[in-house]
């Protein structure tokens, strides 16, 4: 059957996919829109399929918190080209995603993808814009974090988003000193909140080469475990949260600062994501 250019073209309009895929769409269907759509989908599928071992290295960070102001969800969608990445639509499918999230109280990657998305889960829709698209795409970092408080940062490049959970917050400016916190951690991406929470392997390799650059310099064999012990020491300052010296007042912990604010205020969490 002959199938017109106005056909086609709605076709396009309803699902943004090229001027050819949705005319042969069409021929195949024999014209029944809905039964295009399927093919369409299906052509999708193949294309992810296709693009399954495909590096998704570019896309968008993006964070949001509850009304309540007391969870937080970041998430990166991610593609394989910065010209993919900086398109609004993929951006606004984005914040979507996101949105969806935080509405239904999604906990995980898994849970999201299998949630509802205009007639789909989310998971058929990010099979259908691969297939749009012709890139791979994927929810590559789903984080959460509930606190008392939960502030959100991005970082300007889109590319680098954080979550800072905060305690005791009852006194003012708790906000603002949550962003300067955020942006330290973006700036400094330290390795854990404070020494109890820096793994035990990485305890052990920063001991042992405490020890060889001690040995190296020629220290005294039964001096190598202090000389270690300190240098782990200088390891938690600089690369733990609450002991690193602030970014903006080097006279000052992180910890120091934040009780400054308000007398307790502490960090109980972050969370810090990178694309790339």
């Amino acid at each position: 059957m002959a199938i017109t250019a106005q056909e086609v073209n709605k076709l396009r309009q309803m699902t943004g996919a090229g001027m050819m895929d949705c005319k042969k769409a069409l021929t195949e269907s024999e014209g029944d829109f809905e039964k295009a759509v399927d093919i369409l989908r299906k052509k999708g599928q193949k294309v992810s399929a296709s693009r399954a071992d495909r590096e998704t290295k570019e896309g968008v960070a993006v964070t949001k918190v509850s009304e309540n102001g007391a969870r937080g969800v970041l998430l990166t969608l991610t593609c394989e080209t910065d010209f993919v990445a900086k398109n609004d639509g993929f951006v606004t499918f984005a914040n979507e995603l996101l949105d969806l999230a935080v509405e239904k109280g999604a906990s995980s990657v898994e849970e999201l993808y299998a949630l509802p998305f205009e007639n789909l889960t989310v998971a058929e829709k990010i099979v259908e814009m691969t297939g749009k698209i012709g890139e791979k795409i994927e929810v590559s970092h789903f984080e959460i974090i509930e606190a008392e408080t939960v502030v959100p940062y991005i970082h300007s490049n889109g590319k680098l988003g954080v979550l800072v959970g905060l305690t005791n917050t009852s006194g003012s400016d708790v906000e603002e000193a949550g962003k300067d916190v955020a942006m330290q951690i973006a700036a400094m991406n330290p390795v854990a909140l404070d020494k109890d929470g820096v793994d035990s392997s990485v305890v052990e390799r920063e001991i042992e080469v405490g020890k060889e650059q001690a040995r190296a310099e020629g220290k005294p064999e039964e001096m190598l475990e202090k000389i270690a012990l300190g240098k782990l020491n200088k390891f938690y300052k600089e690369n733990t949260l609450l002991s690193q010296s602030f970014v903006k007042d080097n006279n000052k912990t992180i910890a120091q600062y934040l009780d400054g604010v308000s007398k307790g205020l502490t960090v109980s969490a972050f969370k810090r994501v990178s694309i790339g």
